[in-house]
């Protein structure tokens, strides 16, 4: 068979195409389900770290609470998040630089929560890569295998072996201080991997580094890691090294794992309105869900490709700016007033005043302030989530960051107030 073809009166109609659609994407998410049980299955026997109900507080502050997580064998994994999400204090867990309060750290099946540091089988790369300034190159990648009281010529031998690997085989008896920044990592990364960890813990490695370099270091490390088969375990709050580099991602805020997933799924199916705010844009709206398929927000109802949330329930409703498709307000049910429009070299970057909610919108078309536009929709543009604590808090393009918005709140009551105690005198 070419392919199946389904006809009406030798046309497709919009109800049978759409039916067609979910037909299809159920028995899309049938067959991932099933592939993902087989992975989960075969990712259990090579799970080769766990941290299980670990608990860590600074000060009286817990910053970890009831934590549980498996890293598997030969994955790049991410832990994403914002700054003080407890990111950090997991990978200093796994390595031993803190002991939990309460829970356990395994390592297979062996339980290492009071194994010190030097007897784990991981090294850590932190930001500011730690390297001895008094040493050369080849011996900074050496100082752990001397340790190790290797031979010298197995040392040689590793040495040029991971600065060939790191694209710096000329560079071995050159000063510390002689390097550039992105050179100076390359070292760092080479004298972890020297010592053969079965994982690679990474403390947000890229942070000094200038945007085309960090570019030029995210596809380097996923090169090392792919080549080596060593476990990757990455920190960091961008959002687009995660989405680049890693096989999984997790999302962490306030202590707790928010989702977990590959970036493909973080990003096309967050499940609350913090993953969809975090990763990427996102318009957020409120939202009520009539029936299967059906999603009523900004006052219509709208046909959507997402089921199981039962009738006339509350929900969050994401929709991705790039998918919003600028058309004449008279043939849309969404119009709006352009409020902003910031040029951003591959698209634009428009904003949507609709009855009050900001909208983002990316679109290679451009628009001026104060046109009057359209906002069109299919129903693939549309992810619903069900609501949570994060329900609210993102989603309105009034302002980019929570800070700003929060600050902008705050002074909006306190003229409030001002205007409030005028009044009485």
């Amino acid at each position: 068979m070419n392919g199946l073809r389904i006809f009406l009166n030798g046309r497709l109609t919009k109800p049978l195409i759409f039916r067609i659609v979910i037909s299809l994407r159920l028995h899309l998410k049938k067959v991932m389900l099933s592939k993902e049980i087989a992975k989960e299955i075969q990712q259990l026997k090579n799970t080769i770290i766990s941290l299980k109900d670990i608990t860590v507080s600074y000060d009286g502050e817990q910053v970890l609470g009831g934590f549980n997580l498996e890293i598997h064998d030969g994955e790049f994994v991410t832990l994403l998040g914002p700054s003080g999400c407890g990111k950090t204090t997991a990978l200093r867990t796994i390595a031993g630089f803190i002991r939990p309060d309460a829970g356990d750290v395994f390592f297979y099946d062996k339980n290492i929560t009071n194994l010190p540091p030097h007897k784990r089988e991981v090294n850590t790369i932190f930001q500011k890569y730690a390297l001895f300034p008094h040493l050369n190159v080849y011996d900074n990648i050496a100082f752990g295998m001397r340790l190790k009281k290797c031979s010298e010529e197995q040392i040689k031998e590793t040495v040029h072996r991971m600065l060939a690997m790191v694209d710096m085989s000329g560079y071995a008896h050159r000063g510390i201080s002689q390097l550039s920044g992105g050179q100076q990592q390359r070292v760092a990364i080479a004298r972890a991997l020297a010592n053969e960890p079965k994982v690679l813990l990474l403390d947000e490695p890229l942070g000094a580094l200038d945007m085309k370099l960090r570019k030029d270091m995210q596809a380097e490390l996923k090169k090392i890691q792919q080549q080596t088969g060593i476990t990757f375990l990455f920190v960091t709050h961008d959002q687009e090294e995660a989405l680049s580099m890693s096989d999984t991602v997790v999302v962490m805020d306030k202590g707790m794992i928010q989702q977990i997933g590959t970036p493909m799924d973080i990003y096309n199916e967050p499940k609350n309105a913090f993953v969809a705010d975090f990763i990427g844009e996102s318009n957020i709206l409120d939202g009520i869900m009539q029936e299967d398929y059906s999603v009523k927000f900004a006052g219509h109802d709208f046909r959507c490709l997402d089921a199981g949330f039962g009738e006339n329930t509350l929900v969050d409703v994401v929709i991705r700016p790039e998918d919003i498709k600028v058309v004449e307000p008279d043939s849309t049910l969404i119009t709006g007033d352009v409020t902003a429009v910031t040029f951003k070299g591959v698209h634009y970057e428009i904003i949507v005043d609709v009855e009050g909610f900001k909208w983002m919108i990316q679109s290679t078309e451009c628009c001026e302030t104060g046109d009057h536009i359209g906002l069109s929709l299919t129903p693939n543009d549309i992810h619903v989530m069900a609501k949570s604590e994060y329900s609210g808090m993102f989603g309105d393009y009034s302002t980019f960051s929570d800070e700003m918005g929060e600050d902008r709140n705050a002074s909006n009551e306190a003229l409030a107030e001002e205007e409030g105690n005028a009044d009485e005198i």
